[in-house]
């Protein structure tokens, strides 16, 4: 089965409106730089991309259908396709210098931006490591690996979920619920990330996504920066 190319499909989104993200795309600095010098369709990176073996998708299609400035077509991948995408970077070994992979972030980080209903949806399962991240700076504790969570992350995670008891006894229990026995994050170097979140706009893309999530964070990151004399700061 090829990859379904489909126009049709978002037939009711105006071409002006997929014309203006396109243009929001090309406008980004890492575009201009060294996202697309032409593609000489070998193949080399469908060949090295992991993601192009288990999914339908092919950084070459993108790299192409960016090439023709073809705006229609760069919307239904920007919906469809570039959230299959590894972020590896492996097809980066492209003879022509093509970087598919910064293509797709970009085009991933306009998808969030804008709101569209694909990133939400392809985003929906890491709302609470977001939380995690931002309001500790690590990552995932061993008791938020629940399936319906995490339905892509395989079969070991209802494993884990089925088996919570377990690693329990076997583990001091403050282990379960936070990573500070093993990393702690200082406060100052939280902080430090809250502003800079906020500088580079990526409390305005989760707000785009996950609303409720957002207002979360915000209370959160008040808080903390209020106590460290960030008082103006808003959100």
């Amino acid at each position: 089965m090829g990859l379904d190319l489909s126009y049709n499909k978002y037939s009711s989104v105006s071409l002006e409106e997929k014309e203006r993200l396109f243009e929001e795309v090309k406008s980004d600095m890492r575009y201009q730089d060294h996202a697309l010098y032409g593609c000489y369709e070998c193949g080399i990176c469908v060949a090295a991309c992991p993601s192009a073996r288990f999914y339908d998708f092919s950084p070459r299609v993108i790299a192409q259908a960016a090439a023709r400035e073809d705006a229609d077509l760069m919307y239904t991948l920007m919906n469809d396709s570039v959230w299959d995408c590894s972020q590896c970077f492996s097809c980066d070994r492209c003879p022509r210098h093509n970087s598919p992979g910064t293509l797709i972030t970009i085009m991933r980080e306009v998808a969030v931006r804008n709101g569209l209903q694909t990133a939400r949806k392809a985003l929906e399962g890491y709302g609470r490591i977001i939380y995690k991240i931002m309001s500790t700076g690590t990552q995932v504790s061993p008791d938020m690996l629940q399936p319906n969570a995490f339905p892509d992350w395989g079969g070991h995670v209802g494993d884990i979920a089925e088996n919570l008891d377990v690693w329990r006894r076997a583990l001091p229990p403050e282990t379960m619920h936070t990573t500070e026995t093993s990393w702690y994050v200082s406060e100052k170097t939280l902080i430090e990330l809250y502003l800079i979140w906020h500088m580079t706009g990526v409390m305005d893309m989760i707000k785009e996504v996950d609303e409720g999530l957002f207002d979360i964070l915000v209370d959160v990151m008040e808080e903390r920066l209020e106590e460290a004399g960030y008082d103006d700061v808003t959100f």
